[in-house]
């Protein structure tokens, strides 16, 4: 299914222009010089700039690496949390054609040492907060040339152990404020994200320049963001450097708030200042919004969040957190699905689709919001069999979902043996799903983590989102569990609100109603608390390993 290129009559357009994210901040900058960024520091306390004013840090960042003998192509990671300098070298290492190393803190010490040499990283710039994760690295990346430490304290108040250290605001101090950039090709890297799959080596996704100027463009569309909004970036740039909402707020001249370091149990920072400063735009996992919602619960005067759209990823969330959250705050959960291979804009649920606005009752309106909404124009999305035979779109036939587009990978970097991962063209996401006539998309599940039961698969996907809707669970799991006679058997794996008593059948009275007695977990266990990765998902690699001998024992 490999398509040919045809060649056309040429244009009078300006087709040689570059689409870099350069362009990206000078044309915010040029006309919203006053937009401010708001951004939390080491110490808690908040400080605001401008764009203008964080435009002649870029410059200045630009000509403090540029001086140090970086140019393009060369790599420089970045460890850090959503701080104003993650912000500010967001756009000042690729302004020289540099490549940055987005730099998971959450990775093992082995990853992020395998992940700094397969990228070729010269210069680590790092937080000093982050500093003992830095000097467990350096020991296994000897090809880095330095450390640069970044920090708001003197550079004689920090120690530490690492070797060839500059301090960032050191060399800024002296840096001009003014940068002759280059134009970048389009086509050239802006960034490098590892993936964090589950199995094998993080398989390097690098995001061009092009793809990510076309993306900010699609993420504005999908949720229709403009100048008058406000933006946190609640999830973390190393991280699909916020799944692109740091160039999405320059293409639309949004306000910016950064709340730099937080943990999920501390959540109430993130509500607070999403009403102190008027935030209408946020992005997180469940697993983030859920301790917010926890927290809203405990206010006398509920926040009126009606303007407020929270991009929801990882995982689908439970209906009950979003109607908690419209029902409390007026806030519309907005389901966006992708991965870090698709930069990650796939398919996002903002709206009804006008057609269905007067055909669909109360309760199909809320139902359509589990899905993961519709395909984002300029992406192509197939559904196919394990013979890599399409499907029909008539939201029965249930197959891998395969896409291609401007801003999804065409391969790894550095990896030859990738070839599984690609068909036809398009990339594999591994990820199991229907597309419905009315065009909306819903997954059903991941194809490794689908339970496959006497022939027949069962979503465990759906089967999670059915027992979070009971009000005494706070978080649950399915796996597929090896079973002597079916293949394979769901184990549930239940975590109760504190102090609540429930049993098997409790669980499987809130599943009959769309599930079958077959497909009924065996076992339903209640734990304390569920594993998750780095990106908030559930490490059912993890919990699959732990309960591999569930059903060992049973009747064949």
């Amino acid at each position: 299914m490999a398509t040919s290129i045809v060649k056309g009559l040429p244009s009078t357009h300006g087709d040689h222009y570059q689409l870099n994210t350069t362009n990206l901040i000078r044309h915010a900058v040029r006309t919203y010089p006053e937009q401010e960024i708001v951004y939390r520091q080491t110490d808690g306390e908040w400080g605001r700039y401008t764009y203008a004013d964080a435009y002649k840090r870029v410059q200045q960042a630009a000509n403090v690496l540029t001086d140090l003998g970086v140019g393009p192509g060369d790599t420089v990671g970045l460890l850090d949390w959503n701080s104003k300098r993650h912000y500010e070298l967001g756009w000042a290492i690729p302004g020289i054609a540099a490549v940055m190393l987005q730099m998971n803190l959450r990775l093992s010490t082995e990853d992020l040492s395998y992940v700094t040499g397969h990228a070729e990283a010269q210069w680590i710039l790092v937080d000093e907060t982050l500093l003992t994760i830095a000097e467990a690295v350096a020991p296994h990346v000897p090809n880095v040339k330095g450390w640069i430490v970044m920090s708001d304290r003197p550079s004689a108040e920090i120690s530490t152990t690492l070797e060839n250290v500059l301090y960032f605001e050191d060399l800024m101090r002296d840096a001009d404020t003014e940068h002759s950039w280059p134009v970048i090709d389009e086509t050239s890297t802006y960034s490098a994200c590892y993936t964090t799959g589950t199995t094998g080596r993080p398989k390097g996704v690098y995001f061009s320049h092009r793809g990510s100027y076309l993306h900010a463009m699609a993420m504005a569309a999908g949720i229709s963001m403009n100048r008058a909004d406000t933006a946190m970036l609640i999830t973390p740039m190393f991280h699909g450097q916020s799944w692109g909402l740091p160039h999405t707020t320059m293409w639309v001249a949004a306000k910016v708030i950064l709340p730099g370091r937080y943990m999920a149990e501390n959540t109430a920072m993130l509500v607070d200042t999403m009403i102190a400063e008027n935030v209408t735009v946020a992005n997180g996992a469940p697993a983030i919004f859920q301790p917010m919602l926890d927290y809203i619960k405990t206010l006398e005067v509920k926040p009126d969040f009606s303007k407020v759209r929270l991009l929801s990823g990882a995982t689908e969330p439970a209906l009950t957190l979003m109607r908690d959250f419209y029902e409390l705050t007026g806030a519309d959960f907005v389901q966006a699905y992708g991965a870090t291979e698709t930069t990650p804009l796939i398919s996002v649920n903002f709206g009804i689709k006008p057609s269905l606005e007067n055909k669909v009752s109360d309760s199909e309106r809320w139902d359509l919001k589990r899905f993961q909404g519709l395909p984002t124009s300029g992406i192509d999305i197939r559904v196919v069999d394990a013979e890599g035979r399409d499907l029909p779109h008539d939201g029965e036939s249930v197959g891998e979902l395969l896409m291609r587009g401007p801003w999804v990978v065409e391969r790894y970097h550095k990896l030859d043996d990738d070839a599984d991962r690609f068909l036809d063209g398009y990339w594999r996401s591994g990820d199991v799903g229907k597309i419905y006539p009315n065009g909306y998309l819903k997954l059903t599940d991941r194809l490794k983590d689908v339970v496959k039961s006497g022939g027949e698969w069962i979503s465990s996907i759906d089967m999670e989102n059915a027992i979070a809707g009971h009000p005494l669970v706070q978080d649950a799991a399915v796996i597929g569990v090896e079973h002597p006679k079916w293949q394979e058997r769901p184990l549930a794996l239940v975590v109760p609100v504190e102090g609540a008593n429930l049993t098997r059948e409790d669980i499987t009275g809130v599943l009959d109603k769309t599930f079958a007695k077959w497909q009924m977990p065996d076992v339903v266990l209640f734990v304390d608390h569920l594993p998750r990765t780095g990106v908030g998902k559930l490490d059912k690699k993890a919990l699959r390993a732990t309960h591999a001998d569930q059903y060992r024992g049973a009747a064949q």
